[in-house]
């Protein structure tokens, strides 16, 4: 696609549009490929500082190349879209008819970012739904956003050294021949010069986010990593985006109890199941610590859906009470392409009609990204997820 740009006669850098939109295609192949490998069992708990690697498809460093031309041209016949490839008649590019390719294949190189960056990066663009301006109750942060200007008293760790320097040789010509030779110079209390930090108060609405997952025995080892592998992206997105939010982790078989980050994320349970039990123990917690009136609460839950039939109608029922005191309660199945277990309490979720409210399946890790997405944007929409 040709871009004609008006005629200047200043003089510009011609090319820097064009390297702008370079990096910004780099950066979205990396967001589009980063979500399956910050999901990968390996790096969940890691620290932010890790270094991974990103596999970036499709895209080379823009330059002139120089070659032989070729005879002929291609021809549309006016109908091609954006992107496709218009062949010369001599078959399809990078192959030959009943013959080996002698053409090259799709470049994919590698680009090394750190775990911060990654989550950073995609979610600059996402945020918790309906977060309300609680008035009862706020916090406020100091964040100190840049240096402007001087000041004559301060800490020495800010002190400016080379405006401090600067008052001294003032001082120093102005006495000028008043100084006898050899004399020292030190530095005078009215040579410091201090810099100036802009403190900026935000005030952030107090938000809590529980994390309730099935460990009983029927989530084997694959859908433990992935119901894992959600709550780690989910619990990146809110170490990014929100400071001051909790995360409250709770575990359940057929009894539900609150448990560490580290108990969350790596203790392996057993038992039936008994959805209830963990709907139950989060509204408890609610009631004692956290009020509707003054918190914005988040609740997520991951299970595989087989849970013990006569426990489906309260489970429903506390569902339904966790939607109206919540801004956003998600309900992730866990049902991989492997698994053969039928049972699902996403039938039985259908009888909730809140707004807020939102059940989907996940197969497989690829879903755990688009499930994230449709939680926290408020997707009713239906998807593959839901099949």
């Amino acid at each position: 696609m040709a871009i004609f740009r008006d005629f200047s006669s200043q003089k510009r850098d011609r090319s820097a549009s064009d390297r702008q939109r370079h990096k910004e295609l780099v950066k979205k192949k990396i967001k589009e490929g980063i979500a399956d490998i910050i999901a990968e069992e390996a790096i969940i708990g890691k620290n932010k500082n890790k270094v991974i690697k990103v596999p970036i498809k499709g895209i080379k460093e823009y330059r002139f190349i120089y070659g032989k031309n070729s005879k002929g041209a291609a021809q549309g016949t006016g109908n091609e879209e954006k992107g496709q490839v218009i062949q010369d008649g001599r078959g399809q590019p990078g192959q030959g008819v009943g013959q080996a390719g002698n053409r090259p294949g799709e470049d994919i190189y590698e680009t090394e970012i750190t775990i911060e960056e990654a989550v950073n990066m995609m979610f600059e663009d996402m945020e918790l739904p309906d977060l309300d301006r609680k008035k009862y109750f706020q916090t406020e942060a100091e964040t100190y956003r840049k240096y402007l200007g001087y000041q004559k008293k301060g800490v020495r760790a800010r002190l400016s050294k080379r405006k401090t320097m600067k008052n001294r040789l003032k001082r120093k010509k102005i006495l000028g021949s008043n100084l006898q030779e050899g004399e020292s110079f030190p530095f005078h209390n009215d040579d410091l010069v201090y810099k100036r930090l802009v403190v900026d108060i935000q005030e952030h609405s107090n938000a809590v986010v529980f994390c309730l997952m099935d460990t009983s025995a029927s989530m084997d080892q694959i859908k433990k990593y992935l119901a894992r592998s959600f709550y780690f992206l989910l619990y990146s997105f809110l170490k990014n985006r929100y400071r001051n939010t909790e995360i409250v982790f709770v575990a359940h078989h057929t009894e539900a109890k609150e448990v560490t980050e580290n108990e969350f994320f790596h203790k392996v349970e057993s038992g039936g199941t008994m959805i209830s039990s963990g709907y139950k123990k989060v509204l408890e917690i609610i009631e004692q610590r956290y009020n509707p009136a003054i918190w914005n609460i988040y609740a997520f839950h991951c299970s595989d859906g087989d849970n013990f039939s006569s426990d489906n109608r309260a489970a429903v029922e506390y569902a339904k009470q966790l939607t109206e005191v919540c801004n956003l309660f998600g309900y992730g199945e866990i049902k991989p392409n492997t698994s053969y277990s039928w049972s699902s309490m996403i039938d039985e979720f259908r009888k909730i009609e809140a707004e807020n409210f939102i059940s989907l399946k996940i197969r497989n890790k690829e879903n755990i990204w688009p499930a994230l997405k449709k939680f926290l944007t408020l997707d009713h929409s239906n998807s593959l997820l839901e099949d």
